[in-house]
């Protein structure tokens, strides 16, 4: 009851703020370029979980806790984004604060997303230094080529994400002819103590790069990375508009001597390297009525087997029955100590179909958007889908209402998962 009153106070404040608007009015100083920028947005995010009180993960992380049907989480967020630039020079920070009530109490964070300067001396040379997110690859939900960046979140890919500390420079060249543009990006990553610690391996100077090319209107990536944070992964992306309102992309990305830790139903952990081919195929599709699909396939040959994941599960529940039993909860913290590594991604698997449709203004309704959005494990079966209602008719107000249903059989990933359903609401304010 809480938080629903809580969701009906800030619908009547958004509903006011839009009746309190002032009358637009036309200002040539508002659109001439400053030195100093300064916006962001804050956000209120209240979460109601319904938790799978049989599921693997649920016994994982909640075995020591009082049996829960539903579960309510209270998320706030402020981001601020400013930058000054000064001729040929920009400065640039992104700060993030995140503020969580949950079912551990509070909790608190702030991070600094971004924070580099930008050195522009010509059009065709620009160079970067500092904290930045480099956002490679042509995917929506997925970015396998995606080498020096943080793992998006498929089911809220446009999200801000926290960048690495790197120094890299941009070399663009346009032609006439089939070859249009060419660019060159080199990228240096120190890994050391304290920078970019949670990269890879320590004590390491990586380097990568993208070359890009538009030829014959399509764009495409050549991207490589070395240096021994990681081992070497080279690939490539590409993007067409085959008509105005299709598009098609891909990535292709190999990884050497790849090294995977899996566990079986008995808790042996097993190591495993071998070298990886990784690639999406999707396309995006606007029809004349703005509708819009957004269809990826994703292949990870980073991730687990049906069979790995399975044993994987069997292990909590033997764990599980081993606490009941006993009291002895060892077996669960190996568990989840295993988890802490690739069992605890997003998508952990290795073969997914990804599927997002949504309507602008439907029934000339303004300023409103639905969607619909599934992820399918094509290796167990198992799925998500999330209908979503978006609202942006309050000025620099967007209201996001969503749920997400997890549906699978046991021991399957979305069977597996520590909830059933979850429902939230998004008030952000944007200035």
């Amino acid at each position: 009851m809480r938080l629903w009153a809580a969701l009906a106070i800030l619908l009547i404040l958004s509903y006011g703020m839009a009746l309190a608007e002032e009358e637009y009015s036309f200002d040539l100083s508002e659109i001439e370029e400053k030195p100093l920028h300064i916006g962001g947005y804050v956000e209120f995010r209240p979460v109601l979980f319904g938790l799978d009180k049989g599921s693997a993960l649920h016994k994982l992380k909640l075995y020591d806790r009082d049996k829960e049907n539903i579960r309510e989480e209270y998320n706030f967020t402020a981001l601020l984004d400013g930058s000054y630039k000064k001729g040929t020079t920009e400065f640039r920070a992104i700060v993030n604060t995140d503020l969580r009530n949950s079912y551990l109490g509070w909790s608190d964070e702030t991070t600094l997303y971004e924070g580099y300067m930008a050195l522009r001396p010509s059009s065709t040379f620009n160079f970067n230094i500092g904290k930045k997110t480099l956002k490679w690859g042509k995917g929506y939900a997925w970015n396998p080529v995606a080498f020096l960046d943080r793992t998006k979140d498929p089911y809220d890919p446009e999200l801000a994400r926290e960048g690495f500390v790197v120094a890299s420079a941009d070399y663009i060249k346009s032609f006439d002819g089939p070859l249009k543009t060419f660019s060159f990006t080199p990228v240096l990553m120190p890994v050391y103590e304290h920078i970019n610690d949670d990269f890879g391996k320590v004590d390491r100077l990586n380097f990568a790069g993208k070359t890009y090319f538009l030829l014959y209107d399509t764009d495409i990536d050549f991207i490589f990375l070395t240096g021994g944070g990681k081992t070497n992964r080279y690939g490539m992306d590409f993007s067409r508009n085959i008509t105005s309102n299709f598009e098609i992309h891909g990535e292709l990305a190999f990884i050497n001597d790849y090294e995977k830790k899996f566990i079986n139903s008995d808790g042996t952990v097993f190591g495993k390297e071998y070298d990886a081919t990784s690639y999406l195929l999707g396309l995006r599709y606007l029809t004349k009525s703005d509708t819009t699909y957004i269809f990826e396939y994703f292949h990870d040959a980073t991730g687990f087997t049906k069979s790995e994941m399975t044993d994987y599960f069997s292990f909590i529940d033997q764990g599980y029955d081993t606490y009941l039993s006993s009291a002895d909860d060892s077996l669960l913290r190996k568990a989840s100590n295993v988890a802490g590594g690739s069992y605890n991604r997003k998508n952990p698997m290795r073969d997914y179909l990804y599927l997002r449709v949504s309507q602008k203004e439907p029934f000339d309704i303004l300023y409103f958007t639905p969607s619909l959005t599934g992820i399918f494990n094509i290796n167990d079966r198992s799925f998500s889908v999330g209908p979503e209602l978006l609202y942006t008719g309050v000025k620099n107000v967007e209201l996001r209402l969503r749920t997400t249903f997890l549906i699978g059989d046991s021991y399957t990933e979305y069977g597996e998962k520590l909830n059933d359903f979850w429902i939230g609401l998004r008030v952000k304010y944007y200035f």
